[in-house]
């Protein structure tokens, strides 16, 4: 049986990825993507199990598929990301500040319960009592990729969305033209409607 090579798709945007950690504007950051016209990708259940066995090949395959991308497993990759695909955009989303971050992980994890992703990511299913190991990993995590891009001028941009970033700031590092429409804050007071669609993921995770 002979074998057909997989098809690349052509697309009409860079790739770009969000690698924000979660609870740090995240969904925001998607339906962005969404409204600018990126063929978009956010957290998976099929990338993030492949990312737990190390099947980079099988997160490339998927990522071929889209144009943007935010949310687990994709900010865990952007080291071999940015190694496959030196030509994209990266976007590091942030907290006013790591305690805020801390704060918001706590009032998820409350409402989702213990999740296999967090302990996987973290170290731990739930955050609280934990804090000064979560509030390390944070600002390691921000100040890594901060390194890592460094020498790469134009390829970095760095969001938040409480300090006022917004349309202008990201279409001008996306040369897309600004939407005439409000920027949206996603999951102000959706926590609860996204406590299910977690405690779902991580059922399908476990």
């Amino acid at each position: 049986m002979q074998l057909i090579p997989r098809q690349k798709k052509s697309f009409e945007n860079m790739k770009v990825f969000g690698i924000g950690l979660n609870k740090t504007g995240t969904k925001t950051l998607g339906v962005c993507f969404n409204e600018l016209g990126y063929l978009h990708k956010s957290v998976d259940k099929q990338a993030f199990e492949l990312y737990k066995k190390g099947d980079l090949n099988g997160l490339f395959n998927i990522i071929d598929d889209y144009e943007s991308f935010e949310d687990w497993p994709w900010p865990l990759i952007y080291k071999e990301t940015y190694e496959k695909y030196p030509d994209s955009k990266f976007i590091l989303t942030i907290r006013h500040d790591a305690e805020t971050w801390y704060r918001s992980l706590c009032r998820h994890s409350d409402k989702t319960g213990p999740t296999n992703y967090r302990e996987v990511i973290y170290g731990y299913s739930m955050p609280r009592n934990f804090k000064n190991e979560h509030i390390d990993f944070y600002n390691n995590f921000n100040q890594s990729v901060r390194n890592f891009f460094s020498g790469k001028p134009g390829q970095l941009l760095e969001v938040c969305w409480e300090k006022g970033d917004g349309w202008e700031k990201l279409c001008n590092f996306l040369e897309k033209e600004i939407p005439r429409k409000a920027f949206p804050h996603v999951n102000k007071g959706m926590d609860s409607g996204m406590s299910k669609f977690f405690r779902m993921l991580n059922k399908r995770l476990s």
